[in-house]
């Protein structure tokens, strides 16, 4: 069950998007309604993908893996800074670095370059140095600091990415896909939900939605590290607990004779060992990976289906596509609606479109009456409304 209530998520602004005319198509299942020329997303797909993130984070977390955070705009690099610093995980609030992923061992020298100055300075080194070199190599530290100070402790490429804004930072969504790692982020009614594998709808302008949704993360991933830290402890003590134990079984046992224990049973005990053993590292390897893949097959997998608009006469290529968008892309969807909202969602679309009889052409369709439509489209002159056919007809 997920942490976050809807009444959460609504008093920090989550379900607040874009303008309208700024909106991307692809966003329309996650959008519940416009309002005052506002997109509104819908807070319960939040939730669910918010969780199915969460438990992909968690995963993570407990495999020992590093996650990277990115987030340079103003609204979040604070917050996200202070969060993700208590979780030891790598982050970046300043300048993206152009090529830091994907020419990653260009930026690992320049982290030991900042390695070197802090050496100079504790070996003697420094004080050989005269006045001029040394302002530059303190001027030279502070620009590393800012630029690479926070991923100091990734020394391998992270195991998936966190995008606070697609749009802001699609230097770093680009280079995580060329790399395929898995990108976790916020993508607002203005951005595209497909070029990413775990996408959040939610209000990514606003400090309160950022913190909201970041804190979810977080406590994820707190719990990963727990899991993984509980369970070495468990291990250890299993461990510690079987070395005692077997000892003094060796001096009770009573000790067979050679014609009592055949070597041809030593040899199936000790095949019996190796095999235990295998599947037990297997099973553990499948246990990591496995709620990862099935967390990305349910983000990703699409269950609306889509109807063939086009049968409904008077409904083109174009319009069906924008219907589509805008989330009528099914004869039930159509029959559903009111030719005012139709008219809304197909402006301008080029073309004199009456749209008085698509959904009830639609209903037809829906319910499976393929003889009756035709018969009804062909009676009032090829599915146009009705008053048309009247005018002529006088």
């Amino acid at each position: 069950m997920s942490k976050v209530t809807f009444d959460n998520l609504l008093e920090a602004g989550v379900h607040f998007g874009h303008l309208r005319r700024k909106w991307n198509p692809a966003m329309a299942p996650y959008i519940f309604e416009e309002k005052k020329g506002i997109h509104i997303i819908d807070l319960n797909k939040t939730i669910a993908h918010l969780d199915q993130a969460a438990a992909a984070m968690k995963q993570i977390a407990k495999s020992g893996k590093k996650i990277l955070f990115v987030a340079t705009k103003k609204q979040a690099k604070d917050l996200v800074a202070d969060k993700v610093k208590e979780l030891n995980m790598p982050f970046v609030t300043e300048r993206w670095s152009g090529g830091m992923l994907t020419n990653f061992q260009t930026t690992r020298k320049s982290i030991r370059k900042m390695s070197t100055i802090d050496k100079m300075q504790t070996d003697g080194t420094w004080e050989t140095l005269n006045k001029r070199e040394r302002l530059f190599k303190t001027r030279q530290r502070e620009k590393l600091e800012k630029n690479f100070g926070s991923i100091v402790d990734m020394t391998r490429q992270p195991a998936a990415v966190f995008l606070v804004d697609i749009l802001k930072e699609h230097i770093a969504l680009s280079e995580a896909k060329r790399l395929n790692i898995p990108i976790f982020a916020m993508v607002d009614t203005n951005s595209d939900p497909r070029l990413v594998d775990f996408p959040i709808p939610a209000n990514d302008d606003a400090t309160k939605s950022i913190s909201i949704i970041i804190d979810t993360i977080c406590d994820a991933i707190k719990d990963g590290l727990a899991e993984r830290k509980a369970g070495g402890d468990k291990e250890k003590a299993t461990e510690d607990s079987g070395i005692s134990s077997e000892a003094p079984a060796k001096t009770t046992r009573p000790r067979k004779t050679k014609a009592a224990e055949p070597v041809v049973e030593g040899k199936a005990k000790e095949e019996k060992v190796v095999v235990a053993k295998a599947p037990e590292a297997k099973v553990e390897e499948v246990k990591e990976e496995a709620p990862l893949k099935e967390a990305k097959a349910k983000a990703t997998k699409s269950d609306a289906k889509v109807d063939d608009l086009t049968k409904i006469e008077g409904i083109g290529p174009k319009i069906a596509e924008t219907l589509a968008a805008a989330g009528l892309a099914t004869y039930a969807d159509v029959a559903g609606s009111t030719a005012e909202k139709i008219v809304e969602m197909i402006e301008g679309v080029r073309g004199n479109h009456t749209p008085d009889t698509w959904p009830k052409q639609a209903g037809m369709a829906a319910e499976g009456k393929w003889d009756e439509l035709k018969a009804w489209q062909d009676e009032v002159d090829g599915g146009k409304a009705a008053p048309a056919k009247k005018a002529t007809t006088k």
